[in-house]
């Protein structure tokens, strides 16, 4: 059986207190290879380290601070987050295409961006924790797990001004249209993370998607707990269901279930150096 990767995954979520293990299983049985863990914030960066522990070669960590946790306190969580950053660049697995000093625990910075949708209180502090954390992406060499909300303007903005340097990572969640979808694939080594939304019926992703990305710029992925996709929408989300992901979008792009998964592995390989 082919087995696929959900590249975004909050297992360590509260939503998982009563059945982690038992949900890490199913992911397992329902053919899902690998988990990657994306931190928001000190406490969730130590917990995502701890089940990566837990499950070795299956749950991959990231560390950052998420855009609606900048708070008053963002820069002393940077500070610390930094420091953790740097006592785990010295060991771990280095990158295997040899082409770049990566040696960390982590596969990734994240998940980190802007979310102006509730409010823009913090609008600038934003900001601030956005560019560092990219500034971390380009010296560390690790990808970055991007979360961008009614503010794709700024973030591409930013992001131009670092774009010779970055070394790649992912748009997570995207749901926009055709041409904020080109925009964002015009940073070299960049993809798209595709999720639940895209197998709702209001969704034109199924559209959009297979007429302007190619498939080898798209990863799948759950960000479960939330946003479960059809047929347990409304339900809490899970990595078992990065499977119905992956059905509607090989359907949507007219190919096998099993040379989509193919693709989007070799996706994630080139963009988090794994094997």
């Amino acid at each position: 059986m082919f087995k696929v990767i959900d590249t975004h995954t909050h297992f360590d979520a509260e939503e998982f207190d009563e059945d982690r293990a038992e949900a890490f299983a199913r992911a397992s049985e329902a053919g899902v290879g690998k988990v990657f863990l994306p931190a928001i914030d000190l406490k969730t960066t130590h917990a995502v380290l701890a089940l990566s522990r837990e499950y070795p070669g299956y749950a991959y960590p990231m560390i950052g601070l998420h855009p609606e946790e900048v708070k008053e306190d963002w820069k002393e969580q940077l500070a610390e987050l930094r420091k953790i950053l740097e006592e785990h660049r010295i060991t771990g697995n280095a990158n295997p295409a040899g082409d770049s000093p990566q040696v960390s625990d982590f596969i990734a910075i994240g998940e980190i961006g802007l979310d102006y949708y509730w409010s823009r209180e913090f609008e600038h502090e934003q900001l601030e924790a956005f560019e560092e954390q990219v500034k971390w992406s380009v010296d560390t060499r690790l990808p970055l797990m991007i979360h961008c909300r009614k503010a794709q303007n700024e973030m591409v903005h930013l992001l131009k001004q670092y774009q010779k340097d970055l070394p790649g990572g992912v748009f997570h969640c995207f749901t926009g249209n055709q041409k904020e979808a080109e925009e964002l694939l015009s940073f070299d080594n960049f993809v798209l993370g595709i999720g639940g939304v895209s197998t709702f019926k209001s969704s034109h992703l199924r559209e959009d998607l297979p007429a302007v990305v190619p498939m080898n710029r798209i990863v799948l992925e759950t960000d479960s707990p939330y946003m479960a996709p059809v047929p347990y929408r409304g339900k809490r989300n899970e990595s078992a269901f990065v499977v119905e992901v992956l059905k509607t979008l090989a359907k949507a792009y007219n190919v096998s279930e099993e040379e989509f998964a193919k693709q989007t592995n070799e996706t994630v390989e080139r963009v988090f150096h794994l094997k």
